[in-house]
């Protein structure tokens, strides 16, 4: 027997469990159901863009919204549908894009990476709560039953609040409602949002067929929107039209460029993604690859497309054919005041009200409730008999029901979304990992951002479709390297030339929406600044936290000498640096520098470092004997000073607390502490010392730390 073996007691037969001072998190199930469900579940936050997407269509392309659109629905059926169909396949349990960018990179860039990403995610979630919110209030105070009440039965304060003041406290009302809601707990969503949804694509199937079927009775509306189009009258601001000339080419031209503006078209593909976990599959699917549920998502997220692709369509053209433009633009007081007689006498209403309070047309952001509700009186070119107050109410109460829901969907995914990362990352409290305080602060930043852009639906748009494409072009990037590292050894015509442009058309688009509209990239910013300030701050108070998940071992050997060495009484622990000079002469020079006997048993620590930008750990531990002494491996540590700290407190548990003895350091205490904090490594002795401080209260069992 060696020199190292007789200072271990015998334990043979010892199986015990290994003691840890963490367990690991337990997985939760989800209820399934049928994909058509689900994607009604999806639909809530896709389908409800019908909403105001007609109108944002027109407002960023005027009469070329139809072929903008067509641009944009040949991007949703060629571009994101097989890039998330590929996602689908690599997060079956609902991570994302972002889950798989999490993968391809590491260390701090992939963290850093994926916190900006949370940043746009952010965005895209919590102002399509807000959006939504204000969309609903647009689509109630400005209800003509709505109208009668405040006029005739409205107590003084709601009559006298003026219409801007009606919307805006709607929208926080709502809003308010939608936490509480999420506060108090609710079920059967799944239910909920199928009802919701199949009534609303049912009533804009009737709104938009019923436009359909008037154009081809009468075709004079199409002609004319032809006409217009093709003389150069596009009812699009000068100052917007990025090229010169009425042709057919500059046409073409013109779209291809405007379409990015059209971006919230495509909301919905990242939720798909996230609800995959809710989608039923294969009795027989495997947990980590299940083939089911896969094949299933897929349908879902074609289905869904397909179902908004022909609404998007639909809507653009009875918007641009049907609908008088009068009726869907909007002045400010300075533009009114700019304006000649004769333009001001083309507007629709009281021209005293539209001088002192500027002009917004009836159509403004509610374009198919205008077509529903049959309004416009001689100037408007629909008629169809059973549009009226009553069926347009009825599209009302449907479109604020489910632009309600889309809230629902957006809060939903926060707080599946951001739990996920930060609290594992250390970037978050613990209380983070609860619902009930997320929601509270969600909801107070909804309320703010309501408050900063006034309840305005187009104000928002940029910042919502500068969230969703950054999305999109996250998932499109994820998918090309995925792809090109499948293919990577089958030279270059394997290379994935297909999904390379589909990034590229992707980035275009996102940098065209980021140069044309830059508010919605300063809105990002400030969500992604927020995050990276609270993480790092987050990160730098959780720092002494002792992260430890339990330990592994590389082999039974290992484990056994490990409980072995748990009753060693009076161990030496010190930490050594491979490399740097033998066992005998680390011994050696211990023992003479911190006057140790050589009956005193000192065990060496060989920590490896793995991933310092992770936050929780569970090390793989190898105990070896070298040199007649005993060694502890131990590899993927986010932290030397961590993994020093938790086997000193482990080895103290059965028997007299372990001595550590370290070496004289020169580093500056700045550089220390920053190393340690980013790097894993630096000011070692003291935070070892830190750490066991704060996870032993009791000094009497606290290991002692010793520096030479």
């Amino acid at each position: 027997m060696t020199a190292a073996a007789n200072l271990l007691p015998s334990t043979k037969g010892a199986t015990a469990p290994i003691p840890s001072l963490a367990t690991d998190p337990g997985h939760a199930e989800h209820h399934q159901s049928p994909w058509l469900a689900v994607m009604c579940l999806t639909g809530v936050d896709y389908f409800s863009t019908l909403g105001y997407q007609p109108y944002l269509a027109f407002e960023a392309a005027g009469l070329l919204a139809p072929l903008a659109t067509g641009v944009l629905v040949l991007l949703t059926l060629f571009g994101a549908l097989p890039v998330y169909s590929h996602v689908a396949s690599k997060s079956p349990l609902g991570q994302g894009s972002i889950a798989m960018l999490e993968k391809l990179l590491h260390g701090w860039v992939g963290k850093t990476l994926v916190l900006v990403l949370l940043g746009f995610a952010a965005t895209d979630f919590i102002i399509t709560k807000t959006l939504s919110a204000a969309d609903a209030a647009v689509h109630l105070v400005e209800n003509h039953y709505w109208e009668e009440f405040r006029v005739n039965h409205a107590p003084p304060w709601l009559a006298t609040m003026g219409i801007d003041r009606e919307r805006m406290v709607f929208t926080l009302a709502l809003l308010t409602m939608l936490g509480a809601m999420f506060l108090r707990g609710f079920q059967e969503v799944i239910g909920v949002a199928v009802a919701i949804t199949v009534v609303f694509l049912a009533l804009n199937a009737i709104i938009i067929g019923a436009g359909i079927g008037y154009l081809i009775f009468h075709p004079q509306y199409f002609f004319d929107w032809f006409n217009s189009v093709q003389s150069g009258h596009w009812e699009i601001n000068p100052d917007h039209i990025p090229l010169s000339g009425t042709g057919w080419w500059t046409i073409l031209g013109i779209s291809l460029l405007i379409f990015p503006k059209l971006a919230l078209g495509l909301s919905g593909f990242e939720t798909g993604v996230a609800v995959m976990p809710l989608v039923q599959g294969d009795p027989g699917d495997d947990p980590h690859h299940p083939a089911g549920r896969i094949r299933n998502t897929r349908k879902l997220l074609l289905v869904a497309a397909l179902i908004m692709s022909v609404m998007l369509i639909g809507s653009s053209i009875v918007t641009a054919t049907l609908v008088n433009p009068i009726f869907l633009h909007r002045f400010s007081v300075e533009e009114v005041a700019r304006m000649s007689p004769a333009e001001l006498d083309h507007l629709p209403g009281d021209k005293d009200k539209i001088q002192s309070k500027g002009y917004r047309g009836l159509a403004v952001e509610r374009t198919l409730a205008f077509l529903a509700h049959g309004e416009g009186k001689n100037l408007q070119r629909l008629h169809v008999p059973i549009f009226g107050e009553i069926f347009g109410t009825i599209y009302d109460i449907s479109t604020i029901a489910i632009l309600a829901f889309a809230g629902a969907s957006a809060m939903a995914g926060l707080l599946n979304l951001m739990p996920k990362y930060l609290p594992r990352y250390g970037m978050a409290p613990e209380w983070a990992r609860a619902t009930r305080p997320l929601v509270i602060l969600f909801t107070v930043i909804n309320l703010f951002v309501t408050w900063v852009f006034n309840a305005d639906v187009t104000a928002q748009g940029a910042a919502y479709a500068t969230g969703v494409l950054v999305l999109m072009s996250s998932a499109c990037l994820a998918t090309l390297i995925d792809k090109w590292r499948e293919h990577r050894h089958q030279g270059i015509l394997a290379w994935p030339w297909a999904y390379a442009l589909i990034t590229g058309v992707f980035f275009y688009t996102t940098a065209a929406n980021v140069y044309e509209r830059p508010t919605g990239m300063i809105i990002a910013s400030c969500f992604i600044l927020s995050i990276l300030v609270a993480s790092f701050w987050s990160r730098l108070q959780r720092s002494t936290e002792l992260r430890f998940q339990g330990f592994e071992f590389a082999d039974d050997q290992s484990r056994f000498l490990w409980e072995s060495l748990k009753f060693l009484e009076f161990p030496v622990l010190v930490p050594h640096r491979p490399g740097n000079r033998d066992l005998i002469q680390k011994d050696a020079n211990i023992r003479q520098r911190h006057r140790l006997g050589p009956e005193v048993p000192v065990v060496f620590i060989e920590a490896e470092l793995g991933d310092p930008s992770e936050f929780e750990m569970k090390p793989l531990m190898t105990i070896r004997e070298e040199e007649g002494r005993f060694v502890i491996g131990v590899q993927r540590c986010v932290s030397i000073a961590h993994v020093i700290a938790i086997i000193s407190l482990e080895l103290s548990r059965n028997g007299t607390p372990p001595e550590i003895h370290f070496g004289w350091s020169n580093e500056s205490p700045m550089a220390a502490s920053f190393s340690f904090l980013l790097f894993g490594e630096g000011n070692i002795p003291w935070m070892v010392s830190e750490l066991i401080r704060k996870a032993e209260p009791d000094p009497a069992k606290q290991p002692q730390v010793f520096i030479g």
